[in-house]
């Protein structure tokens, strides 16, 4: 369907002009010198008190060998990017305000450097190209900090937590340009992370171009939307989404990374998440029946067969992934792969009872050291998630867990190197906030605060263990993201978090001071034109109200807890406007505007909330909750249209289609309309399927039902039409008496309606005036 994107109750963001301009996070006292605003922040910094450095116009950057003076280059480069004045490279040293040195005689040289400054200048010493540009990197943010262009006395010793600081991007479910992928190779390489895992195949698309099997991306890197995304709009006819990246423009990727001290590690998915291979070569299935490239997320049945000839051209897959991709590893997924289709194949089972594999675990697990095996005949290193580990593991396979914690700390405890990704703490397509402003993702949050807190190291790893812990990586996939302005909004800033918990020792983290050191943050990735997230930055209102008083009770909330400030006058609101510390007494109608602020300077643009006697009668999907009972998966999804351009988004239950207005204020109400909409069922349940609840359908195509306390008889119970209205909608009006003055109400959709899926726009309680 198609929609108006719904008007919510608060201002678009603000520009970058009005926001943190000119922002001064410290006072800059004389004779003192605050931890500047550095991200992450260094193992050791010490103020020297020997004045400041002020950068002139004019100024130089310089080294006295070709080490030193490619790094000065990257500095100059990055100095600009985050906002900074473009200086000239010197061709001496001695010319040079901001000084590279490579030392060949220094100790800290796993990616470490020092850092000196003093009123002559910046110099940076390192034992390597690397350790040279993470002084770089440092010394931009030092002249992009807390007071622009100065910088205090200070030394600086340097020296990474983790040697695996990584984020994986999903390509496959959403294609991203070259442009962006070198957008957020720059921003990787700002915030000192060294891994970017490329996940390039899955069952919605391949997209690396492997030249011995060349309908990989002529068959399987596109496929055709559901709903409306899947029509042109003009002629009706199946619009495709297609996209692959060449041989050369991953060798374009991979040496842009490479420059920026970055490897790449590739992702070939086996032996599931496998459709759009076994699309493009059918040969390569399980149940011998074609298929197409999926238009539907979620957990798959499809596997690749277990054939002599299907690991010949894996391996030669690999050949090509290898030649292109000089990183040592090379990760081969090996997640739900759910195995029924195994399990009914006479030919997998006979190779089963071949090979001497008792379940299909271990047929799983022959594969993997299959290619362990030839990917160590090729000097490459396989790394897979942590379904690996069922059935056995090669001791030189490296385990990325993501189910928890607990997969690392087996696999760590047996000897295998881990790469710490839990679920619950490093996937960025989770919401970051509950506010209605969020793009599409699943509502289960990852704040902030959340990403910023995890620890890598679990505390029942044995000591002589702990090495194995290689780091922590962060996990985009897209399946909602659509857009760029999605990617960027749902990984910054917790990618910053990220990169701090990498790179930091653990005893120098801390969570306020972290949110004291963003602000800065802030202003550089508007510099990069990174559109990060604003909905940690502004206020969220809940409001209950008593409409018979004409009262209101308002709450006012900054997701990190920044100071808000508040006018109920109509005035544009700023530092000095009364500060919020308790919920609101007001009369009706009001008008609330509020923001968050740092240092005096708004975080976001102010958000404005009406509250009059129709907005307590009313409530959109983002303000109700989940009906309570079993089959919860909540996700706020986009809708099906327009075909380009900016979508609505819904909270959904996909197992259960039913949302709850708590303590709905039902005294004088007399009737109730509803808005309703139809978006496709695009999910794939696999095991999960059995959790899918359908309340009965009673007439043809089921019914709009509203129950007081989601029990007894409906209050409501509405025939739904075959089809919606031509923009995808229906309204739907209907008397509702109740003898209580208040009831959580249950609003709910009957029957499978499959392959689409109602959803619920608003709804709004009436009254007899």
């Amino acid at each position: 369907m198609t929609k108006s994107l719904r008007m919510r109750r608060r201002t678009t963001w603000l520009g970058s002009c009005l926001l943190l301009g000119g922002i001064a996070l410290q006072a800059h006292a004389a004779g003192s010198a605050p931890m500047p605003s550095l991200i992450p922040q260094p193992a050791r910094y010490q103020a020297s008190g020997g004045g400041d450095f002020v950068l002139e116009a004019g100024a130089r950057a310089g080294g006295n060998d070709d080490a030193a003076r490619r790094a000065a280059g990257q500095f100059v480069e990055l100095l600009a990017r985050n906002g900074g004045p473009t200086l000239a490279v010197a061709d001496d040293a001695g010319q040079a305000q901001v000084r590279f040195r490579l030392d060949p005689s220094a100790t800290n040289t796993a990616e470490g450097y020092a850092l000196r400054v003093s009123r002559s200048g910046i110099e940076i010493s390192a034992g390597d190209d690397v350790g040279l540009f993470y002084g770089a990197v440092t010394a931009a943010q030092l002249l992009t900090g807390d007071v622009p262009g100065r910088v205090a006395a200070a030394t600086i010793e340097d020296t990474p937590r983790f040697r695996w600081r990584g984020l994986m991007l999903d390509s496959a479910r959403h294609f991203q340009s070259m442009d962006e992928i070198r957008k957020l190779l720059d921003a990787m390489a700002q915030h000192k992370l060294n891994t970017f895992h490329w996940h390039l195949t899955d069952d919605q698309g391949w997209r690396m171009q492997i030249k011995r099997y060349p309908k990989l991306t002529e068959v399987g890197s596109c496929r055709v939307p559901l709903g409306d995304a899947g029509r042109d709009p003009a002629t009706g006819e199946p619009r495709r989404y297609c996209g692959y990246y060449t041989q050369e423009q991953i060798r374009e990727i991979v040496a842009y990374a490479a420059q920026r001290h970055i490897q790449v590690i590739p992702e070939i998915d086996v032996p599931g998440h496998a459709t759009a291979a076994i699309a493009a070569y059918p040969a390569l299935g399980t149940t011998g029946k074609p298929l197409v490239i999926d238009n539907q997320w979620g957990v798959f049945p499809n596997l690749f067969n277990t054939d002599e000839a299907t690991l010949r051209f894996l391996e030669n897959v690999l050949l090509e992934v290898i030649d292109m991709f000089p990183a040592r590893y090379v990760h081969i997924g090996g997640d739900e792969a759910v195995k029924d289709q195994w399990i009914a194949s006479p030919r997998v089972q006979a190779h089963m009872r071949a090979i001497g594999a008792k379940n299909e675990m271990e047929m799983q697990s022959h594969l993997i050291k299959r290619l362990e095996k030839f990917l160590e005949q090729h000097d490459r290193r396989l790394i897979g998630w942590d379904e690996i580990l069922e059935g056995g593991l090669p001791p030189e396979a490296t385990v990325m867990s993501w189910r928890g914690t607990e997969g690392g700390l087996k696999a760590a405890s047996e000897g295998h190197d881990v790469v710490m990704t839990p679920v619950t703490h490093m996937y960025m397509d989770y919401l970051q906030t509950s506010s209605p402003n969020e793009p599409p993702g699943r509502p289960t949050t990852i704040e902030l605060r959340k990403a910023y807190e995890f620890e890598p190291v679990p505390a029942g790893l044995a000591a002589d263990k702990r090495q194995h812990i290689l780091g922590l990586q962060a996990n985009m996939f897209t399946e909602h993201t659509r857009s760029d302005r999605i990617l960027e909004h749902n990984l910054f800033p917790r990618l910053a978090a990220v990169a701090e918990t990498g790179w930091s020792p653990a005893d120098k983290r801390d969570f306020a001071g972290f949110l004291q050191r963003l602000p800065r943050q802030l202003q550089r990735y508007r510099a990069m034109g990174i559109d990060y997230a604003q909905t940690p930055f502004q206020v969220d209102m809940h409001d209950s109200g008593d409409r018979a008083a004409g009262t209101a009770r308002v709450t006012l909330d900054n997701p990190l807890g920044y100071a808000v400030h508040y006018t109920l006058d109509g005035s544009e609101v700023g530092p000095t406007s009364p500060r919020y510390t308790q919920p609101l007494q007001v009369g009706l109608p009001a008008e609330i505007r509020a923001a968050a602020f740092f240092q005096d300077r708004p975080l976001a643009a102010a958000s404005r909330f009406a509250v009059t006697a129709d907005s307590l009668l009313t409530r959109d999907d983002t303000r109700l909750d989940l009906c309570p009972g079993d089959g919860k998966l909540l996700l706020r999804l986009e809708d099906d249209g327009p075909a380009d351009g900016e979508r609505a988004t819904f909270n959904v239950n996909i197992f259960s289609p039913c949302w709850l207005w708590r303590d709905a204020d039902l005294a004088g109400v007399s009737a109730v309309k509803v808005r309703a909409g139809r978006i496709p069922y695009n999910f794939q349940l696999a095991h999960d399927e059995p959790s899918r609840r359908f309340a009965p359908a009673r007439t043809a195509h089921g019914e709009l039902e509203i129950l007081a306390d989601c029990k007894g008889t409906p209050l409501v119970s509405l025939p739904l039409p075959a089809v919606p209205g031509a923009d995808g909608f229906v309204e739907l009006q209907a008397p509702l008496r109740t003898s209580s003055p208040r009831a959580d109400l249950c609003i709910r959709f009957t029957g499978d309606t499959r392959p689409e899926l109602w959803t619920l726009d608003w709804i709004k309680l009436e009254t007899t005036r």
